[in-house]
């Protein structure tokens, strides 16, 4: 069954202290590109989200979102220098004994003094972090999949559907073209005598006119390529491997073999079947370029 390129999926890990969410969203492309967007501190570990996300799929415009949370979700701690609180504390007490006061320094007033205090980046377990976004990816790909899949079955049926409409066309030109001759000759020999008003005509000649004629408006090898064509669509389809540039590649073919038989015939009704074909291939081909 076809994957549709289109789709969400979200995931979320925890290791140790840290606390990864993940958000994969998908749309149509002809390649697999992926954007990443994670926090400064977790750059290091795009390569291999990269890869991770490439592994699975092969169509697509991807972008993911990486948000972090771990104990601190600031993303600053506080840090104290205890050695400058010594300090000021030793400091203090030699003002108090000098000036023959009483030290009653309390635990505010050494960290309110300067240098005392100050914010800093919160430590990062890459490592940690590194396990727990592998985790939340494949979750976050597993519920992308389900989407895509879900998409994919609704396209499979229109496109088989739409399938059906080009067989049953296509089956309509296998009668018609010969018709056409047959109609050919008829008006040929219906021509010729009105023109010839009376006079013998050579039954050969017009024979050798007819099967002319029948040559140069000759479908049948591309009626039997565009069926092929066809075939191959529906096993295509019917596969489990992504197949979307194959589908492309068909849709394109049956074009070429649609428009090569409106070319060759001058039949009214012929003609109006081919303008059919070439509306159902385009419908077609618009879905197709949902399919991975």
């Amino acid at each position: 069954m076809p994957q549709s390129m289109t789709g969400f999926g979200s995931g979320r890990a925890t290791e140790g202290a840290e606390d990864i969410s993940v958000e994969l969203k998908s749309v149509n492309h002809k390649f697999c590109e992926v954007k990443a967007r994670l926090p400064r501190e977790l750059s290091t570990l795009e390569p291999g989200a990269v890869k991770q996300i490439k592994a699975k799929l092969s169509r697509g415009a991807v972008e993911l979102t990486v948000k972090r949370a771990g104990k601190n979700t600031t993303g600053q701690v506080p840090v104290v220098d205890v050695a400058l609180v010594k300090e000021y504390r030793r400091a203090f007490k030699e003002l108090a004994a000098a000036a023959g006061l009483t030290d009653d320094v309390r635990l505010r007033e050494l960290l309110q003094q300067p240098g005392v205090m100050h914010l800093e980046e919160a430590a990062v377990d890459v490592n940690a972090a590194g396990t727990a976004l592998t985790v939340a990816i494949e979750q976050a790909l597993e519920s992308l999949g389900r989407m895509r899949a879900q998409e994919g079955g609704a396209i499979e049926a229109d496109l088989l559907a739409r399938l059906g409409e080009v067989e049953q066309r296509v089956g309509k030109l296998k009668t018609l073209a010969p018709q056409a001759v047959v109609e050919h000759h008829q008006r040929l020999t219906e021509r010729v005598a009105e023109l010839a008003k009376g006079i013998q005509v050579d039954p050969q000649r017009l024979a050798q006119e007819v099967a002319l004629f029948a040559e140069r408006t000759d479908v049948a090898e591309e009626l039997t390529r565009l069926s092929s064509h066809i075939v191959q669509f529906k096993t295509l389809l019917a596969g489990r491997e992504p197949a979307g540039r194959q589908l492309d590649f068909l849709v394109q073919e049956m074009h070429r073999e649609v428009n090569t038989t409106g070319s060759k015939s001058q039949h009214p009704e012929i003609s109006n079947q081919v303008v059919a074909l070439k509306a159902e291939l385009e419908r077609i081909r618009e879905q197709v370029q949902n399919v991975e």
